[in-house]
C-alpha cells in the first residue's frame, strides 16, 4: 500500500466515523432538542414516505462499512477504483454530516445546497467507479443504494424547501405535483439503470414509492400513482433480468 493510498484510506475512515457519530448522536440525543419526526411534521409534503423507509440509512451505512473493510484486503486498497473515488467518498461523508447539523438547527434553505452537493459528489464517485477497469461487485453496490436514496432525498428536501417558502406549485394541486414527481423519478431511475446496467438503483425507488403509498392512503391520487409506478419499476427490473440471461 503506497503512502497516498494510506492517507486517503485514513481520511475515508475518519470521515465515515464522523458521519456515523453525528447520525448516531442525533438518534440517541436529538440535536437542538428536536427529533427527525418533529421536524418533518412541520411540513405537509406528500412525497415524504412512511417513517420506516428511512431505515434504509442503516443499510447504506452498513454497506459503506463493509466497503471500507473490503478495501483492506490485498489488491483492493491500491486498486485504481479506490484511488479515483476515495476523495469523493470523503467529501460525500463530510457533506452528509453538515446536512444533518443544518437540518436539526433549522437552516433549511442551506440544506438543499448541501444536499445537491452531496448528490453531485455521489454522482461523480459513482461514475469514477463505473468507468474504472477491474471494477468488482462491492466497488459499486454500496453507492448504487446510496446514490439512489440521495436522489430521492434531494426531491424530498427540495419539496420541503418549496413548502417552507410557500411556493405556489405553478397552480397545480399538491396531489398532482407529487404524482408528477413520482413519475419523473421513476423515469430517471429507469434511464439511469438502463444506461449503467444497474438494477440496484431502481430498487431504492420501489422501496420509497411503496412507503409513499403506505403513508398517504388517504390521498388516492398519490397512493395509486406511487403503487402503479412501483409496479412499473418492478416490471422493468424483471424484464432486464430476463434479457440479461438471454
Amino acid at each position: 500500500m503506497n503512502k497516498k493510498a494510506i492517507v486517503l484510506y485514513i481520511l475515508s475512515v475518519l470521515s465515515y466515523l464522523l458521519m456515523i457519530g453525528v447520525n448516531a448522536y442525533r438518534n440517541i440525543r436529538p440535536l437542538n432538542g428536536q427529533s427527525t419526526g418533529e421536524i418533518s411534521a412541520r411540513f405537509g409534503v406528500l412525497f415524504t414516505p412512511a417513517g420506516y423507509v428511512f431505515s434504509l440509512w442503516s443499510v447504506i451505512y452498513t454497506l459503506l462499512a463493509v466497503w471500507l473493510v473490503y478495501l483492506l484486503f490485498p489488491k483492493s486498497v491500491n486498486h485504481n477504483v479506490f484511488q479515483k473515488a476515495g476523495l469523493w467518498f470523503v467529501l460525500s461523508s463530510l457533506l452528509n454530516t453538515i446536512w444533518v447539523v443544518l437540518w436539526y438547527y433549522g437552516y433549511f434553505k442551506w440544506t438543499i445546497v448541501v444536499m445537491i452537493g452531496l448528490l453531485v459528489s455521489l454522482i461523480i464517485l459513482y461514475f469514477k467507479i463505473q468507468h474504472s477497469s477491474g471494477r468488482r461487485l462491492m466497488d459499486r453496490l454500496p453507492f448504487s443504494v446510496y446514490l439512489g436514496w440521495v436522489s430521492i432525498a434531494t426531491i424530498i428536501n427540495a419539496s420541503i424547501i418549496l413548502d417552507y417558502n410557500n411556493w405556489g406549485l405553478w397552480g397545480l394541486s399538491e396531489m398532482s405535483w407529487t404524482s408528477i414527481l413520482i413519475v419523473a423519478g421513476a423515469f430517471i431511475a429507469i434511464f439511469f439503470s438502463f444506461k449503467n446496467n444497474d438494477l440496484i438503483f431502481p430498487l431504492v425507488f420501489i422501496w420509497t414509492y411503496i412507503g409513499i403509498a403506505v403513508e398517504h392512503t388517504d390521498v388516492p391520487l398519490v397512493k395509486n400513482t406511487a403503487m402503479l409506478t412501483a409496479i412499473m419499476l418492478a416490471a422493468f427490473i424483471i424484464f432486464r433480468v430476463f434479457t440479461r440471461k438471454r
